[in-house]
């Protein structure tokens, strides 16, 4: 059975949805395109919630060597390159987000899409590219270091701190700093109400995907990662402008095709 602990993966399921939108919603509809700034206040409230979830004793987190910490370190700046290229790349696309056979229906997607992309945006495709380089980069990385002490929630600790720390000294190099005090909807409601909601949705998802990591094998967390990301692009539509032709969704379908095997051949181990 693919889908075991459906009220755990549901959640995970959920919280992916409306993660994805409201920093859709922040970064190409309002176009708060300010990354180091998003960013940084998303892992800064990251942060804060899983430390004070830690002295309240209700996340267990062991921080005791320093070595160990150090040695993480280079994992946490290809997480800052993931979520930094992830957020230049959200913000200018238009669309969302047996082994062997199903890693080349990624890559003839991968290299179609661009080509059939009515609003094509060199730029985008290139931080869209980079944000996978890290993404495989860092999986690599953890496969191979195979921390002994170090769980998946002190992992994300040190990457909440090291990007907070990081992107915050790269503001004002990159310019986002003082550009951002001219944002037309800085004063508004809505836009503080989605920063704010970008932050707790991305610590929910973050929880939810290390209890389901923990709970299920790596075929059934592939299984609802899958499910998660089919819902999301399914839905997208109906909240968000897309242009699209057949080419497109195609390429589209061809990627969700390759996933799925990807999905199978974790499950099946061939």
């Amino acid at each position: 059975m693919y889908l075991k602990r459906p009220a755990g993966g549901l959640a995970f399921c959920l919280f992916y949805l409306a993660s994805c939108f409201t920093n859709k919603y922040v970064l190409s509809v309002l176009k708060f395109t300010y990354p180091t700034l998003f960013q940084g206040w998303q892992t800064l409230v990251g942060g804060l919630l899983l430390h004070v979830s830690w002295k309240l004793g209700w996340v267990e987190i062991n921080l005791c060597s320093r070595s160990e910490i150090l040695s993480w370190l280079p994992a946490s700046i290809l997480f800052v390159g993931i979520i930094y290229a992830g957020s230049r790349a959200l913000s200018r696309l238009q669309t969302s987000h047996l082994k062997v056979c199903s890693v080349l229906f990624l890559l003839v997607a991968a290299v179609c899409l661009p080509l059939c992309d009515t609003q094509f945006d060199p730029n985008g495709y290139l931080w869209a590219l980079i944000h996978l380089i890290c993404v495989g980069a860092y999986k690599v990385f953890h496969k191979l270091w195979k921390p002994s002490s170090l769980s998946d929630l002190d992992q994300q600790y040190i990457n909440y701190v090291f990007s907070v720390v990081l992107l915050a000294s790269a503001s004002h190099p990159a310019g986002d700093l003082f550009s951002a005090l001219d944002f037309p909807f800085l004063y508004f409601y809505r836009f503080h109400s989605s920063c704010c909601a970008s932050g707790l949705l991305g610590f929910f998802l973050m929880l939810h995907t290390v209890k389901l990591k923990s709970s299920t094998t790596s075929g059934q967390y592939a299984a609802w990662s899958f499910l998660a990301k089919v819902i999301t692009a399914s839905l997208s539509p109906f909240f968000f402008v897309m242009t699209a032709n057949v080419l497109t969704i195609s390429c589209l379908v061809i990627s969700g095709v390759g996933e799925a095997l990807l999905v199978y051949a974790e499950r099946t181990g061939t």
